[in-house]
């Protein structure tokens, strides 16, 4: 193998750079994957370093084209693989099938004399058999086409040859491509006509004589039926064999020009059904399919065009357009030009101008019933000349453009498949083995995001691997960046298909998408792109419409965009050093979440967090609905932010994120394990710092997860360290928020004593200023614990110096739960009238600052007012409520409180059995987590009252009452 330029000319003599070097060409300028490139270097057996291997000879190829005097970049990396830039006119195989193909046309349209010189002038391009130095079963393989192209060409040109009376022109050429081709039947028919027609019949009879004699020893068969025939009318002197006649081929008739109709299409059976009833009406409509790469387009337009076609017998043509291709898009005058070909017009009466040719091509259909499928559109600009003028015509068009300019058109926008469909795509496809493992077909439909094309390939390479098994596959598809080089089989990859839309779209375009790729997954909004991108949010909000349009990203609602888990992929690959866009990203989801929690805090986060100026992108929230409307619809984007910066090892935002979202979190209530993993990302980040302070605010925030769920020794022991951290490095008011958790903590368990002195320890802390938050939770929590030990007159003096520090504070979330707190007091002290009024408003004013937990705890204890006001109807719904708002936000204590206070009502209401069974659950709870105060209270309801009172009377609590309250 040799480069040679108009300066120099070197071989390439390393044997992996040629087979790279072969590869790269004999894919024309497309993708070639990285496992690929693997395969045709060590075929079934590369060693472990094979892709740096692969990196380390791409370098030495690129130094070799640089000697040669070419520009190093020729070689470009993909996300996917490795590309050579040429074009087709750079690359004689190209020139070779382009002038073939014009000699087949003029053939075609009965210019015999052009048809031959364009033959031979791509002929003419051969040197030799192509690659045979290259030392590639994969290569050898995909260059056996070429081989196979030039013989179909040479028989072509031959043929015309005959039919222009050249028989004594090729006679010697013909005799030698017998002896290097001599089990090709063309080439010895064609030696046969030419030696008859040169008079030398004898001779002919003997060239066939001896090709049978060859066929039978060393193939074991007979000749075709062609050569038997035309050996037949040799014998019989046939003296039509010494004319000139037209072979059948060149014949016209109505074109059957669709593309093969795969055997093994999965799905989508309504809507094939549907598109086929359009084509088969007696006006048919324009059928216009469009969706993003890999979504079957042309898959259903051949299966929709294959099933209608005997409405059509008059021809079905077909035509790629090239709209996303590596070729530059048809021209509307050459698409033109080329259906009329395929209908049989003459060149010499196809006008040069498009308008003129658009008339011809009306015409020519206006009398006829023909479909045509014009596939891969780039626009609509591009089709509208090719629609025809009359009804009978059916026309279907697929683009991953809409094609919104089509007038009266039946469009279609594909989605990915079902998942029903796409797993039976995927059974089709590699048969036994996915029927017997089911949850893993599953796995890798879902895996494949149901995108028919990666399900194919997906089941492509499980074909390609006997060894393999479906689990197999699935465990190589679950890492995102192994994704998109895992869906990749014999040059036909995912990512390619992407990367023709990618490498159609404009620059801003461009580096919109390709940012879009560090977003979690999962929906989001205008301004989260805009940050991403650092634009105006109008800005990025019409490009995002512009990605919609190609279906490069979705828009599920109004206002709302997403990116297809692959297509993320991919982005994220374009774009996975632009650390820049992250932080941009990440601050935007810091500072927006701030600004909507600061209804549900009981502190200025801003001021404790020490951020600066918010972003332009950040958003500011005028009332407590809209901020919890957007903090219901982007949790999960900030939540991902938080886990996107641990991972990208961005500490001091992990940190901030987590703690910006955490009044959420513990107003709505989450599952242990994600709450877990969160607080503990934050912990290790702030470690990594290292900044101790947001450490301990961290393990603060886990205590309460431990808190929350039952968890009470782990909590235990968290806010130790805690306090321990806080004392080491000299942060008061870390201290003391930690004291007042473990005075809720050790109230929860029973230990009044315990919580009353870890309460006033926190109040005797020396701070040069005592921040008004931790003013309010000493409050709180003195009032708390006052409350459960029946001490109510300490507890309604703390609650109200609680409530006047809250109002200090001004926000509602420290105003709900000291009217909270008032409420319970008054409840037990039975002040029934005042008690309800303050639950009732407190409820209102937990629900408006997201506050779930605190809103169930104040409707249970509402529903016990109703109870003792003989309310029982109200008081069932209040408490049944409430248990299950209990359960959705996993407050085992909480929950446990809830069942006691149904189990009391329901029982007034005479349904025993069921406030048993409630009891029961809250004891079992209760003990498992070792609140003490709601197992006294279980024991009492399930009138084990001997028990209940010993547990009440161990607890320190005064008021026996609240046992049965």
């Amino acid at each position: 193998m040799q480069i040679r330029t108009p300066v120099t000319e070197i071989t390439v003599a390393a044997p992996r750079e040629r087979i790279l070097l072969a590869l790269l060409l004999l894919r024309e300028g497309q993708l070639v994957p990285v496992q690929h490139v693997i395969t045709a270097l060590w075929d079934t057996s590369p060693p472990p370093t094979a892709r740096a291997q692969v990196h380390s000879c791409v370098s030495r190829l690129r130094r070799l084209l640089r000697r040669a005097g070419l520009p190093e970049d020729l070689v470009v990396t993909e996300p996917a693989g490795y590309r050579i830039k040429v074009g087709p006119e750079d690359l004689d195989a190209a020139l070779f099938a382009t002038r073939v193909e014009r000699g087949r046309a003029a053939a075609t349209d009965g210019d015999l004399a052009g048809g031959r010189d364009e033959l031979r002038a791509a002929l003419s391009l051969w040197r030799d058999r192509p690659l045979t130095d290259v030392d590639s079963d994969l290569v050898r393989a995909a260059a056996a086409h070429l081989d196979e192209q030039w013989t179909a060409a040479m028989a072509l040109c031959l043929d015309l040859e005959l039919q222009l009376d050249l028989a004594e022109e090729i006679l010697v050429e013909v005799t030698d491509l017998v002896e290097r081709y001599p089990h090709h039947e063309q080439f010895r028919g064609h030696l046969m006509t030419a030696l008859v027609r040169t008079g030398r019949r004898a001779d002919a009879l003997a060239v066939f004589r001896r090709g049978r004699a060859l066929l039978a020893e060393e193939l074991g068969i007979e000749p075709g039926a062609e050569l038997v025939e035309l050996h037949r009318r040799i014998l019989n002197g046939d003296a039509a064999l010494l004319l000139p006649q037209v072979p059948r081929s060149l014949g016209r008739r109505a074109a059957r020009c669709l593309p093969r109709d795969v055997a093994d299409f999965a799905g989508r059976a309504e809507l094939v059904q549907r598109l086929v009833g359009v084509l088969r009406d007696e006006r048919p409509e324009v059928v216009a399919i469009d969706g993003m790469p890999g979504t079957g387009k042309t898959t259903l337009a051949v299966r929709v065009a294959h099933t209608a076609a005997e409405r059509y017998p008059d021809g079905q043509l077909y035509l790629d357009l090239r709209g996303h291709s590596d070729r530059a898009p048809l021209d509307p005058g050459e698409a033109i030009g080329a259906l009329l070909r395929q209908l049989g017009v003459p060149a010499e009466r196809v006008p040069p101008c498009l308008d003129d040719r658009a008339v011809l091509w009306r015409t020519e259909l206006a009398d006829r019933q023909v479909l045509v499928l014009l596939d891969n559109a780039l626009d609509t600009a591009q089709v509208l000349p090719m629609l025809p003028g009359t009804g009978h015509t059916g026309v279907v068009i697929t683009s991953r453009r809409r094609l919104g300019g089509l007038d009266g058109a039946q469009t279609v926008s594909l989605d990915v498949l079902p998942l029903d469909d796409a797993v039976e795509l995927l059974r089709r496809t590699v048969g036994e083995r996915a029927y017997t493992d089911p949850a893993h077909t599953i796995e890798v439909a879902e895996l494949c995001g149901r995108l028919p094309l990666a399900v194919r390939l997906a089941g492509a390479r499980l074909q390609h691997r006997p060894g393999w098994s479906v689990s197999d596959l699935a465990i190589r598809l679950r890492t995102a960046d192994r994704r998109l080089p895992e869906l990749a089989v014999d040059g036909r990859t995912v990512a390619a298909a992407f990367t023709l839309s990618y490498q159609q779209l404009a620059v801003p375009l461009r580096r919109l998408f390709a940012v879009l790729g560090l977003h979690p997954s999962g929906d989001f909004e205008p301004a989260a792109a805009a940050a991403l991108a650092g634009l105006p949010v109008h800005e990025a909000e019409a490009l995002l419409e512009d990605l919609v349009d190609v279906h490069l990203v979705e828009a599920p609602e109004a206002g709302r965009y997403r990116l297809h888990d692959l297509l993320r992929d991919y982005a994220a690959q374009l774009a996975q050093d632009d650390t820049a866009a992250l932080l941009r990203l990440l601050d935007h989801y810091l500072y927006s979440a701030v600004g909507a929690t600061r209804f549900m805090e009981l502190s200025d986060a801003r001021s404790l967090l020490r951020l600066d100026a918010p972003p332009p992108t950040a958003l500011e929230l005028a009332t407590p609905p809209e901020a919890r409307r957007w903090l219901e619809r982007e949790l999960p984007n900030v939540l991902g932010a938080a886990r996107l910066a641990a991972e990208a090892g961005q500490h001091r935002h992990t940190c901030m994120l987590t703690r910006a979202v955490s009044p959420l979190l513990f107003g709505f209530g989450f599952g242990e394990t994600q709450l877990d993993d969160l607080y503990e990302r934050a912990i290790e980040a702030a470690v990594a710092l290292p900044d101790a302070e947001l450490e301990g605010e961290s393990r603060n925030y886990l205590a309460a997860v431990y808190f929350r769920t039952g968890r009470l020794t782990d909590a235990l022991t968290t806010l130790q360290t805690v306090v321990r951290i806080g004392e080491r490095e000299n942060l008061p008011r870390l201290i003391g928020t930690a004291l007042t958790n473990l005075a809720m903590l050790h109230s929860r368990l029973g230990q009044y004593p315990e919580a009353i002195a870890s309460a006033e320890a926190a109040a005797d802390i020396a701070i040069d200023e005592v921040p008004p938050s931790l003013e309010f939770k000493r409050n709180s929590t003195i009032g708390l614990v006052h409350t459960q030990a029946g001490n109510y007159a300490q507890a309604l003096a703390a609650n109200r110096r609680g409530l006047a520090v809250a109002r200090r504070i001004g926000g509602i979330r420290p105003v709900a739960i000291m009217i909270g707190e008032l409420g319970l007091v008054h409840l037990h002290l039975g002040h029934l009238t005042v008690a309800t009024a303050l639950l009732q408003r407190a409820l209102v004013l937990k629900r408006d600052s997201v506050n779930q937990y605190g809103a169930a705890e104040t409707l249970s204890k509402l529903g016990t007012a109703y109870r003792l006001q003989g309310r029982i109807a109200d008081a069932v719904t209040c408490q049944r409520v409430a248990r299950d708002q209990m359960e959705r936000v996993a407050d085992v204590s909480g929950q446990c409180l809830a069942a006691n206070d149904l189990a009391l009502t329901l029982r007034a209401a005479g349904r025993g059995d069921e406030a048993d069974w409630l009891n029961k659950e809250a004891y079992a709870k209760a003990s498992r987590i070792g609140d003490r105060y709601e197992q006294a209270r279980a024991l009492a309801g399930l009138n084990r009252m001997d028990e209940a009172v010993a547990l009440f009377t161990s607890l320190g609590a005064r008021d026996l009452t609240a046992l049965t309250r």
